[in-house]
């Protein structure tokens, strides 16, 4: 029996979880789900025979030495900044090690007691980061095999509530990952590359400068800039490529409307407000206007943002419930974490919601002298709650190179995210048979 070793039992593990059981008696695996909340791993498991719960501290060494030992694949799902505790153990014990977060110096470092040991370590396996290398590396391997000059290479996923779901929303948008990410989203200046000109988005400019995004049998959505798509000129060996620009998307209108939040300076986690446990949602907004005893809110913040009180925008936050004298309901935070407070009562999944992952490439090359552009698209909607499509592209990578490697299908030793083929290919193909399927255009060529 081979041993593996889940850490983590939160939303994006439920597609994880149920795929490693309902293998587990054919490939004789014995799951262990490690776990702060154990009525929460107990809950996954449901009682199957393969599996057990066990109660888990990452800050406590001896038993985290334990739980490695013990098995031969880790799989950690905590939060991104607790992964390198677990890396190092592996990296120490001899193990492998699979999460879906950012690859970081301090566990690249690790790159060679990963490969000494002759065993295998992949950061990114998740959606994004994950299915997008895998996707793209994918189209880009093929275009260089045939000999093709690539000129550009642009990139973006959602996280969505599904149409049929969206319901009264006017944003329509409800948390589907971790609410902290989104309430932080873009802070930093933004860099990427525009017809060979390098370009930089502040952190204040970023929510008004927005890609219209064509998916076919889904309509229009807007992009984003991520942070930072310089880092992927040689994570896809892209050096020279003119246009590199990577994004997140959301329906029309929803961008134009969290600017609110970041020109008021709602988004900012770097100090504490005071008397947060008697701050209403109004009394919120209405910290960072000017004082005036004779306007309302919503006039002072139509007039500090030149909104018409009538327009979209102002709807959008009437609807959040943002001018409502209702206690915000935290007894300290940030105003970023008071934000997400207040939204997270809106915007939390109900249990009949769907959610709704989307993901866009686009491929811009020259083939024999004439320039050519492929857009690849994927849509995955998730089932209800708990079985939601961000747990299933999060999940079922994961889940996918878990089985190869212990498989010995997998011949690679070390620190890697997935952008070989000895990774790509076979998880891909798995992933397509469980209904993740690209999408695949040639359209005529789009220039900025």
């Amino acid at each position: 029996m081979q041993n593996i070793l889940i850490i983590g039992a939160g939303k994006s593990s439920t597609a994880l979880i149920n795929y490693l059981l309902d293998h587990a008696s054919t490939e004789e695996w014995n799951l262990t789900i490690a776990e702060k909340d154990l009525t929460l791993a107990e809950e996954k498991i449901n009682g199957h025979e393969n599996a057990k719960a066990v109660p888990f501290d990452v800050f406590d060494a001896e038993y985290l030495s334990q739980l490695v030992q013990d098995h031969d694949l880790i799989i950690s799902m905590l939060p991104a900044s607790l992964h390198i505790h677990v890396a190092r153990k592996c990296a120490e014990l001899q193990k492998h090690f699979l999460t879906a977060s950012y690859l970081t110096e301090e566990i690249k470092a690790l790159h060679g007691q990963f490969e000494s040991a002759g065993k295998l370590m992949i950061m990114e396996m998740g959606l994004d980061p994950g299915i997008d290398h895998m996707s793209a590396m994918k189209v880009l391997d093929d275009l260089r095999e045939k000999g093709y000059k690539l000129t550009g290479f642009e990139t973006f996923t959602g996280g969505l509530v599904a149409e049929e779901s969206v319901g009264d929303n006017p944003w329509k948008y409800k948390f589907t990952w971790n609410p902290r990410n989104v309430v932080l989203a873009g802070q930093g200046t933004c860099k990427f590359i525009q017809e060979g000109r390098y370009k930089y988005i502040p952190y204040q400019k970023l929510f008004r400068r927005t890609e219209a995004i064509y998916i076919p049998d889904h309509g229009y959505f807007e992009g984003y800039a991520n942070r930072d798509s310089l880092a992927y000129l040689d994570v896809y060996n892209l050096r020279g490529i003119k246009t590199l620009y990577r994004g997140t998307l959301r329906r029309p209108g929803y961008c134009a409307a969290w600017d609110v939040f970041v020109q008021l300076g709602a988004t900012d986690d770097t100090y504490e407000m005071e008397n947060v446990s008697e701050m209403t949602h109004r009394q919120f907004i209405n910290s960072f206007l000017t004082y005036n005893p004779n306007d309302s809110v919503e006039l002072k913040l139509a007039h500090y943002l030149n909104l018409d009180l009538d327009n979209g925008i102002m709807f959008k936050l009437r609807w959040l419930g943002m001018f409502e004298e209702e206690l915000v309901g935290l007894n300290k935070g940030t105003p970023a974490q008071v934000l997400e407070h207040i939204l997270k009562k809106k915007w939390t999944l109900d249990p009949e919601d769907k959610d709704m992952i989307v993901m866009w490439h686009k491929f811009n090359f020259i083939a024999d002298g004439t320039p050519k552009q492929i857009e690849s698209s994927m849509v995955a909607l998730g089932d209800d709650e708990v079985n939601t499509a961000m747990s299933k592209t999060v999940g079922l990578p994961l889940a996918i190179a878990a089985k190869l490697i212990l498989k010995g299908k997998i011949n690679l030793s070390g620190v890697h995210v997935p952008i070989k083929k000895e990774i790509y290919e076979p998880v891909l193909e798995e992933l397509i048979n469980a209904g993740l399927k690209f999408n695949e255009r040639e359209v005529e060529p789009t220039f900025y």
